[in-house]
């Protein structure tokens, strides 16, 4: 039975009929080659899902106890073996007291991190609201301008109306024959042959 697999072996290294071929082995040198040999190794089968790993947990000490018993210093009649087991248990409480630390410093950095948010926010809001005041306020400007444009337009207007009407009501028949007049004894604009 033996020399029978090792025949077909034989015969699958020899024919490479098999589904897998044989791959030349790339050693990468840079970190950039590496990835690059990866993502060449995941683009082969794209099929096949990539495994993308989760982050991993914090750490986090064990929960001190409810209820000591055995409470005891570094000499209070300790023999030989109670010495280490108080170095264990000091040095366990002094880790979770940095670990309580670090989480405190985490949480104001957090904090302060939020504030500061805040009040850039606040500012640029401040900033965006003096912006439209001042926009506002020059909108405002051009409009009273353009009404006061518009007034006194209309107020030239009325006047030239007036002053018209009032120089037809007194006398239309003679201000033609005056105009008609006016016309024909117009002084030439430029005179010729004299300097």
């Amino acid at each position: 039975m033996a020399a029978h697999t090792q025949k077909n072996n034989k015969n699958n290294k020899a024919g490479m009929s098999g589904g897998k071929e044989a791959q030349p082995l790339i050693i990468a040198k840079t970190p950039a080659e590496e990835q690059r040999l990866k993502l060449e190794r995941l683009m082969r089968n794209p099929d096949k899902p990539a495994s993308i790993p989760d982050r991993p947990k914090e750490w986090n000490p064990r929960a001190p106890p409810e209820f000591v018993r055995d409470v005891m210093g570094s000499s209070a009649g300790a023999g030989s073996g109670e010495f280490h087991v108080y170095r264990h248990l000091r040095r366990r409480e002094y880790q979770r007291q940095d670990f309580l630390d670090k989480i405190a410093d985490k949480q104001d950095e957090d904090q302060d991190y939020l504030d500061k948010v805040e009040q850039n926010k606040r500012a640029a809001d401040d900033r965006t609201a003096k912006r439209r005041r001042k926009r506002d306020k020059l909108r405002q400007k051009k409009e009273m301008a353009k009404k006061a444009k518009e007034e006194s337009k209309d107020k030239d207007k009325d006047k030239d109306k007036d002053e018209d009407d009032a120089d037809n009501s007194s006398g239309s028949s003679e201000d033609e024959g005056d105009r008609e007049a006016e016309d024909d004894a117009e002084a030439p604009s430029f005179i010729m042959g004299s300097k």
